[in-house]
């Protein structure tokens, strides 16, 4: 079934990523965002095209300037000759499904650069941040030669943790004026930070924003004697970086590209970077199985046999626990287990 002018996935991934076409790249996220038929053969085609591109995560509660400091971010990496690709997340309506897509109105000033791309994916109701279609996304810009993706989340709390699951660095904003900073560092959002970014520093309470955070990361215990933030600790983990940013202003950004720079040559030299790569992949896998066998375990109600099941659950003759197991045998093809 042709996809418009693209007659084929392959028609589709090559002028996507051999031409660069904006219209093809496009095409490509959308299928990948609708679950298209298509969307196997896609992954197929683009596996072996991607992996180069290095992964920076935005994140932050709503007000922190996200959008604006992702902004001033890809003016920095524009301004070293680096192609940026990036990836908006927006919250979705809970009843219509539609979203605003707003972040890309705060980035109107790079719609007219061939070296960035800026997509906005509704997050259709999915928890922790992102969209369901973000990784797959993300490949999509890899493949096409995108020298840095960044991804900026939906503003979130501090369960909301799932860009550290695909991003090679991780960015937390946070603004003073927004809570006690020592309670903030309760929250396991910094416990993912790999730098920690205090936006509209010119604000009042900013100082004190930084003193705590700065103070938090001292008494994480991972500076040692020896560590300093931005640098390695005595048993070599990551000491998290605390900067300070004007985003609006375009103040401190270079400080921030210095600290994302310092933490990727960490991430080499140590052996993190290939890990956490391993662990993304191992995040999709279960991910695609899961949502396989969702749609499988749809396919089962209203059935024959998880009727069966529930009457013998309410019949008291069988717990739900042994009958999850047979409705798991029966969708899996597995032996039911020894009862």
């Amino acid at each position: 079934m042709a996809r418009g002018p693209y007659a084929s996935p392959e028609a589709l991934v090559a002028a996507a990523v051999e031409d660069g076409s904006p219209r093809a790249l496009a095409r490509l996220i959308s299928l990948v965002e609708e679950g298209s038929p298509w969307l196997r053969e896609i992954a197929r085609l683009l596996a072996p095209l991607a992996g180069s591109a290095q992964v920076i995560g935005i994140t932050g509660a709503p007000g922190v300037g996200k959008s604006t400091s992702t902004s001033a971010l890809v003016s920095a990496l524009r301004a070293d000759g680096r192609r940026v690709g990036v990836l908006a997340v927006d919250p979705s309506s809970p009843f219509t499904g539609g979203a605003l897509l707003g972040d890309r109105v705060r980035m109107t000033a790079h719609t007219t650069d061939p070296g960035v791309y800026i997509r906005s994916l509704a997050s259709r109701g999915h928890l922790g941040g992102l969209s369901w279609a973000t990784p797959q996304a993300l490949r999509v810009l890899d493949a096409a030669g995108y020298d840095v993706v960044l991804v900026e989340t939906v503003g979130v709390g501090q369960a909301e943790v799932d860009i550290a699951s695909i991003a090679d660095t991780t960015l937390v904003l946070l603004a003073p004026g927004m809570g006690d900073g020592i309670q903030a560092a309760k929250a396991g959002i910094l416990e993912i930070a790999d730098v920690l970014v205090v936006n509209k520093a010119d604000r009042p309470g900013a100082d004190d924003t930084y003193r705590d955070l700065t103070n938090m990361v001292r008494l994480s215990g991972l500076t040692g004697h020896r560590g300093r933030d931005g640098a390695a600790a005595d048993d070599g983990r990551w000491v998290p970086k605390v900067v300070r940013t004007v985003a609006a202003a375009g103040t401190g950004v270079i400080d921030v590209v210095e600290a994302v720079a310092a933490h990727r040559s960490w991430l080499e030299a140590s052996g993190e970077l290939a890990r956490r790569r391993a662990r993304r992949a191992a995040d999709e896998i279960e991910q695609i199985a899961v949502a396989g066998l969702r749609a499988r375990f749809g396919e089962t109600r209203g059935s024959r046999h998880l009727g069966a099941l529930a009457d013998e659950v309410v019949a008291g003759r069988l717990d739900p626990w042994t009958a999850a197991d047979d409705l798991i045998a029966a969708l899996t093809g597995s032996p039911e287990p020894a009862r």
